[in-house]
């Protein structure tokens, strides 16, 4: 077994307290005996990425290196904990003085020191989302921006603006018309906004976030001799999780490792995904580029997975031009291939993986063994309802569970009082949306209308304005109008047109103007709107919707345990994570990989990399699940499976044909070349 003696020159063998070579397989062991200078790691799924941090970390102590000349740089303060936790196991008592956490911490660490160089006192509080999005509140009041009575953009999209800018280290007005197009002309205000949140922070010795990473790129550029301290000090800096790392946060390294150039990332370029948070995947692509010199090891051998799926996902990946070429390799066993399931609608898929779940468990499996992974949140609604209705317990890790969400609770408020005109709690949400109407003012207006025989003709009246004690709202002549037009007997038996009525009179702008996840919501939006289409009367479908609701997420299976819950999950929040048995639903063109991503090539392949991502979170079994219809009965749409599975190999998967329906289905597909197109 070859062990680098870069390092190891003068020290014998004997003085080592762990065996290397016991402990590690031969990629690991190269990688964290490798020498000085830059060095980067490409950490396959389920190749040990966490076991040869810690192993290097233990290997420079052992080698000399004194721990508070290391520097340890990760994304979670668990990830932090952990990695040290398991070096103080392995050489008790170093780890303690190493200089180990997220970038936040270590920012925090020295800005303490430093700050008054930058203009703040070193006593500076840090804010969180939170006192963030009531600051610019404030700045929005001493600016005399009233976003009640017209449309701004909220303190929440503010806060995303202001971050992502800072991120990236792009511009205010491109990030607003890249993001917030429908913000573009008020761009100027927005900067006024920006401009005066930044320098109350300044004035209250406060700082957000965000803060921590500018001020301390600012503090090493700005003053030299600072970054030469650090610099010099820290002899060995690791960094987990690079791909993950958005530009200022690689400059940071880069000029922190700028003295010794001792500097190791460890990451998985084929594990990056989270573009839209401004992580920058020329990071970790172009490493090579910016360090000529670097030595590049690859962990392949995969402690996960089963052979098949190792093989499948290396043929989903295989389709990336921009990548480091690597082929996992299985050390477990197993003979269960990936399944390819075509259904023929999105109800029949969900009806199936909620069968398949339940087959699964009277095989003998937990229920917390099994995830249902997806590229977007709205994708769950249909399994949602399907496993309500079987009475199978499940958690949501995307979020909360459908008719949990605001915007959804938001939107059947509208149906619930055309429906029930005296449904107080569905009023009064609804005229709490309007801008001035606080909880005084809407319960004068529910007594007054619920004194009404016909409440929603009495919200339209004129003697309802004198419950106002202050200015009426300029939105309320919409808001009636809008209950007016909900009332005509054609959309009443119309539940879906209805929700896409509502989106379209001002609750789409509404959600623009408060949620940075606008688009996510009305997508959720959209597909409550077709999942309504199934029903031809506004009482069935709310009648529904009040059942699958009363079901709560602490329900378990007749005898269970609590924790025996399904995982409901988008794939974004199930990285890191395993679990034996994965379903993988919705692959269609346009679904996954996502519609919006399939005009950019940089944005496609973020997408296949997000697919590699959840089949690589399968241990023994994998579902590939395709809906060949999308919509309902009313409004039927033929879909494509997604791209990459036809990029895979036939021979690494099964297909099964769940019914003589589907397969008729796909023969009539492949007659019309709806596959090959």
């Amino acid at each position: 077994m070859h062990v680098n003696k870069f390092i190891l020159k003068g020290i014998g063998n004997n003085s080592f307290r762990i065996n290397y070579e016991a402990s590690l397989n031969k990629q690991q062991l190269e990688a964290v005996t490798a020498g000085k200078g830059p060095i980067l790691v490409i950490a396959g799924a389920g190749s040990g990425k966490t076991r040869t941090i810690t192993y290097r970390v233990a290997w420079l102590l052992d080698c000399g290196v004194p721990p508070e000349r290391i520097l340890l740089l990760t994304f979670t303060n668990k990830a932090a904990k952990e990695m040290l936790h398991r070096v103080e196991h392995l050489l008790s008592g170093e780890a303690r003085k190493i200089w180990g956490g997220t970038f936040h911490h270590i920012g925090n660490l020295i800005l303490r020191r430093y700050a008054h160089l930058l203009g703040y006192n070193n006593n500076y509080t840090i804010i969180d989302r939170e006192d963030s999005r009531d600051l610019l509140d404030l700045c929005l009041t001493d600016l005399n921006i009233d976003i009640k009575k017209r449309r701004f953009p909220k303190s929440d999209i503010l806060s995303d603006i202001i971050s992502l800018a800072i991120s990236t280290e792009e511009n205010v007005e491109k990030i607003v018309k890249g993001k917030y197009p429908f913000f573009s002309e008020q761009i100027d205000e927005i900067k006024r906004v920006l401009e005066s949140y930044q320098n109350r922070k300044r004035k209250l010795n406060l700082m957000d976030f965000d803060d921590l990473l500018l001020n301390w790129k600012k503090l090493l550029i700005e003053y030299p001799d600072i970054k030469d301290i650090y610099s010099e000090n820290f002899l060995h800096i690791l960094v987990d999780e690079y791909q993950d790392t958005n530009k200022l946060q690689s400059e940071i390294i880069d000029l922190m490792a700028s003295y010794h150039r001792n500097i190791m990332v460890v990451g998985d370029d084929s594990q990056s995904i989270y573009s839209f948070r401004g992580a920058n995947f020329a990071n970790i692509i172009d490493f090579p580029k910016r360090y000529p010199d670097a030595k590049i090891f690859k962990l392949e051998i995969n402690y996960r997975s089963t052979p098949h799926i190792l093989w499948l996902t290396n043929c989903i990946i295989a389709g990336n031009k921009k990548q480091f070429p690597k082929k996992l390799r299985a050390v477990k066993k197993g003979n269960f291939k990936p399944v390819f399931v075509p259904l023929r609608s999105v109800n029949q898929q969900a009806e199936f993986v909620a069968q398949r779940i339940l087959e699964i468990r009277d095989e003998g499996r937990s229920l917390k063994d099994i995830a249902v992974l997806y590229r977007s949140h709205y994708h769950s609604l249909e399994l949602q309802m399907e496993l309500t209705r079987r009475g199978i317990p499940f958690v949501v890790r995307s979020g909360l569970r459908f008719f949990e969400r605001a915007h959804i609770k938001d939107v059947t408020a509208y149906l619930k009082i055309i429906l029930n005109p005296r449904d107080e709690l569905s009023w009064k949400r609804l005229l709490k949306m309007l801008p001035g109407v606080g909880n005084v003012t809407a319960d004068r207006i529910w007594k007054d209308i619920s004194g009404s025989d016909k409440p929603l003709e009495r919200v339209k009246s004129k003697q309802i304005l004198d419950v106002f004690s202050r200015k009426i709202p300029k939105e309320w002549k919409k808001f009636t109008d809008l209950i007016l037009s909900l009332q005509d007997d054609s959309l009443r038996k119309n539940p879906g047109g209805m929700i896409q009525f509502i989106l379209q009179q001002g609750y789409k702008e509404y959600l623009q103007s408060k949620y940075p996840d606008y688009e996510e919501r009305i997508e959720d939006l959209n597909q409550l709107s077709s999942f309504a289409r199934d029903y031809s009367s506004l009482k069935s479908f709310l009648s529904e919707l009040a059942l699958l609701g009363s079901v709560e997420s602490e329900t378990v299976l007749t005898g269970g345990d609590e924790d025996e819950c399904v995982i409901l999950s988008t794939v974004h929040q199930a990285k890191g994570l395993e679990w034996p048995v994965v379903f993988v639903i919705w692959l269609a063109d346009g679904r996954f990989p996502a519609a919006k991503a399939l005009r950019n090539p940089e944005n496609l392949e973020e997408e296949r990399r997000l697919l590699y991502v959840a089949t690589t979170r399968a241990k023994e079994e994998l579902y590939l699940c395709y809906p060949i219809i999308g919509g309902n009965w009313r409004q039927a749409t033929i879909m494509k499976p997604s791209r990459f599975l036809k990029e895979i190999d036939e021979d690494t998967y099964e297909q099964w044909i769940v019914d003589e329906e589907v397969e008729t289905l796909l023969e009539r597909m492949e007659k019309r070349d709806y596959l090959l197109d």
